[in-house]
């Protein structure tokens, strides 16, 4: 097989008797490839900053809105990061996915060196860069808008981790399970109605309910990281019962074709 196809798809090795790469370096860069795909991609760049960019403006400046008690610059930044995650981690990688799925991309990938758990993990990594742009962009955007940085950023990181994990996998688990035009339109109305009630960059009037989801769980953690530098152990522990389910549920359930 040409030399080509390895260069087509992101460095991997396809040659007939040609050794593999180590499994870490092979993920490096099926990560690597996935989120250099992602920032190249106009609407994955607006889901993935243009549109939290603008809900951190609007969230800052329109006063009237309640984030709650604290610093408003850091609050608005908390929730806007959890926005982030899940435009990245739930809808941006559903529909990647779906479509990979759909075309026959994920049934190649899984049957090369790279494995299905590499290209999983690839996916996972991919995520995490893309989520560190948004947080350096998001974050200098803040600052522009009266956030001063601090240590409590690196409190927020367990939240931001494990929200990552939860709504990764179910994303996954999405595309891996509704056909591609489905999951285009799942994935982008559960992100607005996320975005308008589900706890995200707001407290949610249904905090009750809402405190049980994981966008509830991420968006508190994360505001109350940034906002007073605690971390929200109740949310926390609601991000890993998600992990753990939609990951489980995904190992169980997701079709490769």
């Amino acid at each position: 097989m040409s030399a080509s196809l390895t260069k087509s798809t992101g460095g991997l090795d396809f040659t007939p008797g040609g050794s593999s790469a180590p499994f870490a370096r092979r993920v490096l860069r099926q990560g690597r490839f996935e989120a250099t795909i992602a920032l190249r991609n106009g609407e994955q760049l607006l889901l993935t900053l243009l549109l939290p960019a603008l809900v951190l403006v609007g969230v800052t400046r329109v006063t009237s809105l309640d984030l709650g008690a604290g610093d408003r610059p850091a609050l608005a930044l908390g929730g806007v990061v959890a926005l982030a995650v899940v435009s990245t981690a739930f809808t941006g990688q559903a529909i990647a996915t779906g479509f990979d799925r759909r075309n026959g991309v994920l049934r190649l990938l899984a049957t090369s060196p790279l494995g299905r758990g590499g290209l999983l993990a690839g996916k996972v990594l991919a995520v995490l860069g893309l989520v560190v742009v948004q947080v350096v962009v998001l974050g200098a955007l803040a600052t522009a808008l009266g956030w001063s940085p601090s240590g409590r950023l690196l409190v927020a990181v367990p939240a931001v981790l494990l929200g990552v994990a939860a709504f990764t996998a179910l994303g996954l688990l999405l595309a891996g399970t509704v056909r591609a035009e489905g999951t285009l339109a799942v994935a982008n109305f559960v992100w607005v109605l996320l975005l308008a009630g589900g706890g995200l960059v707001l407290p949610s009037p249904l905090s009750p309910v809402t405190d049980l989801l994981p966008s509830g769980a991420l968006g508190t953690a994360v505001r109350e990281a940034l906002g007073s530098g605690t971390f929200a152990l109740g949310p926390l522990v609601v991000l890993v019962v998600w992990a753990v389910a939609c990951s489980l549920a995904c190992a169980r359930w997701f079709r490769w074709e």
